[in-house]
């Protein structure tokens, strides 16, 4: 198993223990390293980077950070991925969060920025990871102009949207919210899992009341598919894991 999405940097002292017991369970996970308050690309690479190999960094900035239009910071983060384009598995993750950026100062410094980072990931042909909250067509849209290829990440968007994104050649990823969150169990029903990856988003997005989220509960997406899909659940892990390893060039 793989975990298509994870932030192992935010367990801060757990990471370790974390990182540990995960190589017991999985065969690898995609950490997207990303630039948020705080959370500096930088201390979380040299954090985590004696586990590359086993974790699969990706380098971007979050819409999240992008809304304030710190373009000293964008550009430090721009040099670090370009310091960083040989050991890095795509970009992101970028994108647009209009859950968050409410004004329209803070919305089109997001849609500056993650066209800024979008131009970074075509010119080092690289794939990306998108956050689209309350946004996903304009982010569509947006990435359609761009010669790159896509997966949105923890998706609750539209399924026809969803089913559009597949068809152009991106993926979808399905998160373990996919047993309370209506919007995603939606699309996992709907769409052909040849389109789709699975994460966990984690330590964000548990399946368990009061319990942080571990990169291993993505056996429960694999879980849930294999009951909508009425196949076997080695058969969903052998297509998921297969999806992943093609995005990501793993």
């Amino acid at each position: 198993m793989i975990d298509a999405h994870a932030h192992l940097e935010f367990y801060k002292r757990d990471y370790e223990s974390i990182i540990g017991e995960a190589k017991e369970k999985l065969d690898g996970i995609i950490d997207s390293i990303t630039e948020y308050r705080k959370a500096h690309v930088w201390k979380s690479w040299e954090l985590l980077k004696g586990y590359f190999g086993f974790l699969y960094p990706t380098l971007g900035y979050h819409p999240n950070e992008a809304k304030r239009g710190n373009w000293e910071k964008v550009k430090r983060v721009e040099e670090f991925i370009l310091e960083h384009k040989d050991e890095i598995y795509g970009i992101g993750e970028i994108g647009l969060d209009y859950y968050h950026a409410k004004t329209s100062k803070e919305r089109e410094n997001q849609r500056i920025i993650f066209e800024h980072f979008l131009n970074i990931a075509q010119e080092l042909r690289l794939p990306v990871v998108i956050h689209a909250r309350m946004a996903e067509r304009e982010a569509f849209n947006i990435i359609q102009k761009f010669d790159v290829n896509a997966y949105f990440h923890s998706y609750t968007g539209p399924v026809e949207l969803a089913k559009e994104i597949s068809e152009n050649g991106h993926f979808i990823g399905i998160v373990t919210g996919i047993v309370f969150i209506p919007e995603v169990r939606k699309v996992a029903e709907k769409m052909d899992i040849e389109g789709l990856l699975a994460e966990t988003d984690s330590p964000y997005m548990s399946p368990y009341k009061g319990i942080k989220n571990k990169p291993w509960f993505v056996k429960i997406v694999l879980e849930e598919l294999s009951k909508i899909k009425e196949i076997p659940i080695e058969e969903v892990e052998e297509i998921i894991d297969g999806n992943i390893k093609k995005f990501f060039s793993i």
